[in-house]
């Protein structure tokens, strides 16, 4: 084990050792030095002082980790761990120092390992296996070496003076140096970022971040309970939506972000898979009255760390640290904040942690809800929060998303009108309070579409898109309700946004295939659906609109296959057309008794619309007219879409089309 101040220090227990050495090698096969100590003996006085100065000295410690790891308290390799954590107790320099390796599943929630090493991101190398682009990685690390092999710019160098001095003062001058370089790498269509960035598969689609764009990991739950998850998670999602108020910055909403957790990967890789040019991350751990952020900024194309900060908060200063954070994190990406920041930052929270803390419950029930059970208990959790604060916008404004989703989904009857009144109560409220929460008037948008009130819904849209216009909740919502009001080419434009912000969001992609759907763009929407279904290929919903867009884009055959994988509701509806127009009427004319049987007019503007596909007019406008009298929110479809056209020109059709008010 030879080498410079300039190697890596690779440490590793000594049943991993064939995994460490293959990573060694890799490592060395690019140009880095790697201390890595194969001695038969260790311990002794000689060997420990040669260590610890070793790991004094070095520029990177790698620490390999494993189930071996985990399964042994005691070994040399922990020794080093600890004499590696004694060293980094200044988050600047552990940003740069750690790099954890896992070599196995082993879950970082679960490991046993020094704390530091947790606040940093983990690369998977299973079984040892080093790609090119993490030696790469590393190599610019220790040397802002340039892959292209130009002469190291500013960024680089200014990256190799930090390594060499390890101070505070250092972080300053490469922050500069590597948000300059980085924002020529953003603009847009312009050079391409280093080769050293390129994932390893050429199939990736091109990496080209928009300047200013960031992501939000989930900061990792430090507070030791796992009961306490929902608490980070929900602050993470608090401070994304926060620094998404900030009309200069451009940040990958919740679902995509979130969609990384409990998988440790690359930065490199998150950013590339998002698109965009930052990456922030970190960690929290709360205590009774207290709560501990710690967060870091990461170039997407780089690798190199921008910024990092701890920050100590008593829970009720929460809302006012969202702020603190939000302005650190842009003027490490030197945006210029104009107006004032905090008033959007803060917009509609709360400063009483209980409220807080019912609240971020709610979050979590609710983007786990699969049923009317789950969606009822986050709703009591908002309600919660509302009784300890009630001029809490944001609890307010959630609520009546939730009371939506029950009323268009779940409720039957009477109480599909009673749930929707208390959504636009809530909606209502939540703008009473916070007159500029974006996704306030969304919400209060969807409610009144549903309430068939279609020319105050897009007045409501388009003062949401006036506040948040970058936001993918507000553009998903937006979308498909612009093609059903006749304007296919905005809806498509809007859809198609939300999935640039959000591109692994399932709900986002849901929302571009059934706006092109509806515009009649049925081929596009297939191939939308497809790639949906062979990611998700159990999921119902998706299944059936994959069923329809081939049934409305002429193909019965192959829709009568897919809808047979449909949820129970839409393989009914969708196999009594497919069936029909296929020859198989008996078996469609059973599916819609069934229909008839279970839903009873709940239902009845899907009954109309089987009778409109099997040519059945008269009974096809009973049902409408059923639909309308029950004011039913499917009817939103009847202006533009391909299924009403053999009805557009009977006069009871017309009579209800004018009736429902579309605005032009």
């Amino acid at each position: 084990m030879g080498g410079s101040a300039k190697a890596v220090f690779l440490s590793y227990a000594s049943e991993d050792a064939a995994a460490a050495h293959r990573i060694c090698e890799a490592l060395r096969a690019a140009g880095v030095e790697v201390w890595f100590d194969q001695t038969e003996l260790r311990g002794g006085d000689v060997w420990d002082q040669q260590i610890r100065q070793r790991i004094h000295d070095c520029a990177l410690f790698i620490p390999v980790i494993s189930a071996q790891t985990e399964s042994r308290t005691e070994g040399y390799f922990r020794r080093e761990w600890r004499l590696a954590a004694d060293r980094t107790h200044d988050m600047s320099e552990r940003t740069r120092f750690v790099i954890p390796v896992v070599i196995d599943g082993t879950k970082e929630k679960a490991a046993d390992v020094p704390e530091s090493f947790l606040r940093v991101q983990w690369t998977h190398l299973p079984n040892g296996d080093t790609p090119p682009a993490f030696a790469e990685r590393v190599k610019n690390l220790l040397y802002g070496t340039p892959v292209t092999g130009e002469a190291p710019s500013g960024a680089m160098a200014a990256h190799a003076v930090a390594v060499k001095h390890r101070s505070y003062g250092w972080m300053i001058v490469a922050a500069l140096a590597v948000v300059a370089g980085a924002v020529v790498a953003w603009k847009g269509n312009q050079d391409e970022p280093p080769k050293a960035a390129k994932p390893a598969a050429a199939a990736e689609p091109a990496f080209n971040p928009p300047l200013h764009s960031i992501a939000v990991l989930p900061f990792v739950n430090m507070s030791g309970d796992k009961e306490q998850e929902y608490f980070s998670q929900g602050l993470t999602e608090e401070l994304l939506n926060s620094l998404a108020r900030v009309n200069e910055l451009q940040v990958a909403a919740r679902t995509s972000s979130f969609s990384f957790e409990g998988q440790h990967p690359d930065v490199l890789t998150v950013a590339r898979k998002l698109n965009v040019g930052a990456i922030l991350e970190g960690s929290v751990r709360r205590s009774a009255h207290k709560v501990r952020i710690t967060a870091q900024l990461v170039n997407g194309v780089t690798g190199f760390h921008l910024w990092s900060q701890t920050y100590d908060r008593d829970l009720g200063d929460v809302l006012k640290l969202q702020t603190e954070i939000a302005n650190d994190v842009a003027g490490a990406l030197k945006v210029t904040l104009l107006g004032d920041v905090a008033a959007k930052i803060e917009l509609g929270g709360t400063r009483n942690p209980a409220a807080f803390d019912a609240y971020l419950r709610a979050i979590k029930a609710y983007a786990d809800a699969r049923d009317e059970r789950a969606i009822q208990s986050s709703i009591a959790g908002y309600s919660e929060a509302i009784r300890l604060d009630p001029h809490f916008a944001m609890a307010y404004m959630h609520r009546a998303e939730a009371m939506s989703d029950l009323s268009r989904n779940w409720a039957k009857g009477p109480a599909v009108v009673a749930t929707r009144a208390k959504a636009e109560a809530d909606a209502r409220k939540a703008i009473e309070l916070a007159p500029d929460l974006a996704q306030g008037h969304s919400v209060l948008a969807i409610v009144l579409a549903d309430k068939l009130e279609f020319a105050a819904a897009a007045q409501a849209f388009d003062r949401a898109l006036a506040l948040g216009s970058g936001s993918a909740n507000v553009l998903r919502s937006y979308g498909p309700f612009a093609v059903e009001m006749g304007h296919p080419d905005a809806g498509i434009a809007a859809a198609r946004r939300a999935v640039q912000l959000d591109p692994l969001n399932h709900d986002t992609q849901f929302s571009l295939g059934a706006a092109l759907m509806s515009a009649r763009h049925f081929d596009e929407a297939v191939r939308v659906f497809s790639d949906m279904q062979r990611k998700t290929p159990n999921d119902g919903l998706v299944n059936a609109w994959l069923g329809y867009s081939y049934y409305w884009g002429g193909d019965p055959l192959r829709a009568s296959k897919v809808c047979e994988l449909a949820d129970v509701q839409n393989r009914q509806i969708c196999l009594a057309m497919a069936y029909y127009k296929l020859g198989r009427r008996t078996e469609a004319k059973s599916l819609l008794a069934d229909i008839n049987r279970e839903w009873g007019e709940d239902q009845a503007v899907f009954t109309a619309m089987i009778y409109t596909e099997w040519g059945d007019k008269a009974r096809a406008l009973d049902n409408l007219e059923t639909a309308f009298r029950l004011r039913q929110s499917y009817l939103i479809y009847l202006k533009s879409d391909s299924v009403w056209d053999p009805l557009r020109k009977e006069p009871r059709f017309q009579a209800i089309l004018k009736a429902l008010k579309f605005p032009d």
